[in-house]
């Protein structure tokens, strides 16, 4: 997963070093006013999003893996403890029974 993040922002930080080169050198236009330097990351983020989308695409199905499995392990621990639980709470419910039954 980080591997794959790593790689995306990569990608970005090319695209934005691109985008500012063509922005100062009057090939790409300029933003608004004060706005030049919100104007080339959004650029960058709208030319990197379908580069990455492409060219990671192995990496994210990897990244995915991984979170699925992650998901997997803590729904199967969480299933285990709820287990664990009925059991003790039938021990005990079991145990009050037998008490409380005279002999």
């Amino acid at each position: 997963m980080l591997r794959y993040t790593l790689m995306r922002l990569g990608i970005f930080a090319g695209c934005l070093v691109v985008v500012w080169g063509l922005v100062y050198s009057g090939l790409a236009p300029r933003g608004l006013g004060d706005s030049n330097g919100l104007w080339i990351v959004l650029l960058a983020l709208l030319i990197s999003a379908p580069i990455s989308f492409v060219v990671l695409r192995k990496e994210r199905d990897r990244a995915s893996e991984q979170i699925v499995r992650r998901v997997d392990r803590a729904k199967a621990n969480l299933q285990a403890n709820r287990s664990q639980e009925d059991v003790a709470d039938d021990a005990a419910r079991t145990q009050g029974r037998t008490q409380e039954q005279p002999s």
